[in-house]
């Protein structure tokens, strides 16, 4: 077998694993697959949450919070999720968490209504506003690009405290990107966590990383934060961070101009270390029961994860 191509069917394997409705019910009864997934997921409950959130912010890191859930496809289902999320802003309040918010808007609706699902995340950045935090569109698949894309820039409209997510595999994206830019839609770049085709995405991990870079310049140009425009790089990849870093010396671009961004529990030694150079460094904290398909496609990102939690597992 070629070089790389196990990796390569690992991944499309686990990508299937996590869109698969039976073996999703199977693998979710047994409390070995959540201990394994407890890695990647904060708990099941806001509660189990916030004392995890608590300590990455005392360890100097914000976070960005996700109450898991996508592709809902009743009315109701949609309701509460968005209600899901006012308990959360309200605990982020309480707690005084240094935290903002992520959702996906097929989790509020989008696949049943485009405005249904836009007058649910209208009340969540309602709330977000009037607490004074901010609200992440998340990116889906490529069957919701452009419809994300659609809701982001109504709501963008009357709203300053909501920003999106860009997958950065994606052909597309550098036009996109340059629409957002325009109208100061503030972005997470990241490459890309779904399978999809070689006509709409790049597929060779180097031509990944290269389109990555070459729009972390887009996104990171001194022209464009002059403006004050902020934003999130999203990748654990050591090459990545340092192409960013070295751009930002290159063009005298300030830490506090621009941010990282991980995933919880994903190289938490490189998390701590840029946080001591000081650098701007947010955690994707995700909680909640539909935590399957999430983590699913965090093992997919990076196959060597599978070894680790393994080799972890042995040593408990």
């Amino acid at each position: 077998m070629k070089k790389g191509v196990f990796p390569y069917m690992l991944r499309n394997f686990l990508i299937f694993l996590s869109e698969n409705k039976p073996i999703r019910k199977l693998v979710t009864h047994f409390q070995i697959s959540k201990d394994m997934a407890s890695r990647f997921v904060a708990g099941e409950t806001l509660e189990a949450a916030i004392p995890k959130v608590k300590e990455l912010n005392n360890m100097g890191m914000p976070v960005t919070m996700d109450h898991l859930g996508e592709h809902v496809n009743e009315k109701s289902e949609a309701e509460e999720a968005a209600n899901s999320y006012l308990q959360l802003l309200d605990a982020i309040k309480r707690e005084n968490l240094r935290a903002h918010v992520s959702v996906k808007l097929t989790q509020m609706g989008l696949a049943i209504d485009k405005d249904f699902c836009i007058s649910n995340v209208e009340r969540i950045i309602k709330q977000a506003r009037t607490y004074e935090t901010f609200v992440r569109i998340d990116m889906e698949g490529s069957l919701y690009t452009q419809p994300t894309l659609d809701v982001f820039y109504s709501l963008r409209e009357r709203y300053e405290n909501v920003g999106i997510v860009i997958q950065g595999y994606l052909h597309r994206s550098e036009e996109d990107i340059k629409g957002l830019i325009e109208k100061k839609g503030f972005i997470r770049l990241c490459k890309g966590a779904y399978e999809e085709p070689s006509s709409i995405a790049f597929k060779a991990k180097k031509d990944v990383e290269e389109h990555y870079l070459k729009l972390m310049e887009l996104v990171m140009s001194p022209e464009v934060l002059a403006t004050g425009y902020y934003p999130a790089m999203a990748t654990h990849d050591v090459k990545m961070i340092i192409g960013t870093k070295k751009y930002a010396r290159e063009k005298k671009i300030r830490p506090d101009q621009f941010e990282f961004q991980m995933l919880y529990g994903v190289r938490r030694d490189l998390q701590k270390i840029l946080v001591r150079e000081g650098y701007n460094m947010r955690i994707y904290v995700p909680y909640g029961t539909e935590w399957y398909p999430y983590y699913l496609r965090r093992l997919a990102e990076r196959t060597d994860n599978i070894t680790f939690i393994l080799r972890n597992l042995m040593l408990d």
